[in-house]
């Protein structure tokens, strides 16, 4: 067999299934049979419905979509030097150059280089049956962690874990979060496996804050409202917390609540890509009480590689956030479920 399937993003909110060469590795690199392939909110809001995507998140016509996979290694190249075939990984989504600051970081997500690309963007992703990788790109999958739960980890859920590690999340924190999209609620999950006191999710649609309530993901949910904020500075004993997390994708209202809920010295993380943020008083909400605001983007492939192995570690499943799968030949029902919201985290499996 020398074919196989792939999917690619036309635009206007389509899918289309096409044939492919299947790649033979050169020097260095790995083929991938593919066992899952989870979809992002940035494929959905940059180029699933039309081309909004620039530089780093531009999608290049013809390319295999799908920046979250996972799988097995059937064939390598020459020259490895640490990976084999039937090794199981995740692939982290950016191939940098390699060479540059950020890249020696760890953080390929950064890299400025014009030889910079990313799987499902720029260079052929895990919407197919098979994934040409570079080995310096790919984290093993440790025992106990499923191909579900890996693929995740390569954006969305490395994405919050980055927020987390870098806020310093620990047994002293009361931690909100604000969008209870797949992102939303892997952070829920993560923060109260880091041990924080309370974990306090919003959202402003029931369906997907249901899914919360039915995993069991925080210690107390809500539903959007005028009340909201002072509902939190309630259960927080007026003090508000001490980190919060939006992942609302450019509310400008939830990342004021963030903001405004969080209490004196407190830490705001923003992960949520797009939209405003808005504030009309900045001296009483940020500056006198000391407030710290980052923005998060992806992670690193070392904390990539830490979080898959505390997901090992903490017997924690990512997989329980998925609410719909889907086989290759379903690709486009996959899509337009993911940009419904009416769902939880999308995947498309792979047969044996």
């Amino acid at each position: 067999m020398s074919k196989m399937l792939g999917a690619v993003l036309p635009g206007n909110s389509t899918v289309k299934l096409k044939e492919f060469e299947i790649p033979k590795p050169k020097t260095g690199e790995v083929l991938i049979k593919m066992k899952s392939s989870t979809i992002c909110g940035s494929d959905i809001r940059c180029s699933y419905h039309q081309r909004l995507g620039r530089g780093p998140e531009r999608y290049l016509e013809g390319i295999i979509a799908g920046h979250e996979p996972a799988g097995q290694i059937v064939k390598t190249g020459e020259c490895m030097k640490k990976f084999k075939e039937g090794d199981r990984v995740a692939v982290y989504h950016i191939s940098g150059c390699g060479v540059c600051s950020d890249c020696r970081e760890g953080y390929m997500i950064a890299c400025s280089s014009a030889k910079r690309k990313a799987y499902g963007w720029q260079r052929n992703g895990g919407m197919a049956e098979y994934l040409l990788a570079e080995e310096k790109d790919l984290v093993r999958i440790p025992e106990g962690v499923s191909y579900s739960d890996a693929a995740q980890a390569a954006c969305g859920l490395g994405t919050a874990y980055e927020a987390l590690r870098g806020m310093n999340v620990c047994g002293n924190d009361s931690v909100l979060v604000v969008g209870l999209g797949p992102l939303g609620m892997g952070a829920l999950m993560l923060a109260k496996a880091m041990g924080a006191k309370k974990t306090i999710g919003v959202h402003s649609s029931k369906y997907r804050l249901n899914i919360a309530k039915e995993k069991n993901l925080a210690d107390e949910l809500s539903l959007y409202s005028k009340n909201t904020f002072r509902w939190i500075r309630a259960i927080t004993n007026e003090r508000g917390v001490e980190k919060a997390i939006d992942c609302s994708g450019g509310s400008a209202l939830a990342r004021e609540l963030a903001i405004k809920a969080t209490g004196r010295k407190g830490h705001v993380g923003l992960i949520g890509e797009g939209g405003n943020l808005s504030i009309e008083d900045v001296s009483k909400e940020i500056i006198h009480p000391q407030k710290t605001i980052t923005g998060y983007w992806v992670t690193s492939l070392p904390l990539m590689e830490e979080l898959l192995l505390n997901l090992s570690a903490w017997h924690l499943h990512p997989e329980q956030l998925i609410t719909h799968k889907f086989p290759l030949e379903k690709v486009s029902n996959a899509y337009r479920v993911a940009s419904s919201k009416e769902c939880g985290k999308v995947e498309v499996i792979f047969g044996e």
